[in-house]
């Protein structure tokens, strides 16, 4: 959604605008397609929906002005959620159904609130186990170092009296 605005700015204030101050004015679209055209003006407004992609453009000329005339535009082009007119917005119908999407959309969020501090609760609960787990694990296999340590030491003993008592040592 694309609005602007525009005015030429009387150089005498107080006063009718003289006849040389009027404008020709055209809005197109990056492939060439008029989107508004205002001919021999002073001031105007403009609004439409941007059907192509790109940059859009407004020309200001004057026509035939002699003797040459300076003039100054206000231009005030407003896109996207600044040309929302936001007070059309809170009609009083609209109001009620915009609170009641309101109102859905804080029970969504209460609902995703309260299943992140599930999932929190969750995850404590997941690191405690994997911290008893891995706490288990290293007994485990500390004991299972010692008793594989006491096999080695009571088969070199075995070994060593079987060899003593056949005399082969």
């Amino acid at each position: 959604m694309t609005v602007g605005k525009y005015s030429i700015v009387n150089p005498s204030e107080g006063q009718p605008f003289p006849d040389s101050h009027k404008l020709v004015v055209r809005v197109s679209s990056p492939k060439g397609n008029n989107y508004h055209l205002g001919d021999l003006v002073d001031s105007g407004t403009f609004a439409f929906t941007a059907a192509e992609s790109g940059d859009y453009t407004t020309c200001f000329w004057a026509n035939k002005h002699k003797p040459p005339v300076k003039m100054t535009i206000e231009f005030d082009w407003k896109s996207g959620v600044a040309a929302k007119d936001w007070s059309k917005v809170a009609k009083a119908g609209q109001v009620e159904t915009m609170e009641i999407e309101l109102k859905k959309l804080h029970d969504t969020v209460s609902a995703i609130h309260e299943e992140m501090f599930y999932l929190r609760e969750r995850y404590e609960t997941t690191i405690a186990v994997i911290i008893e787990t891995n706490s288990k694990m290293a007994t485990l296999s500390f004991f299972s170092l010692l008793l594989c340590l006491s096999v080695a030491g009571l088969q070199i003993w075995h070994l060593k009296s079987f060899f003593e008592s056949k005399k082969l040592l």
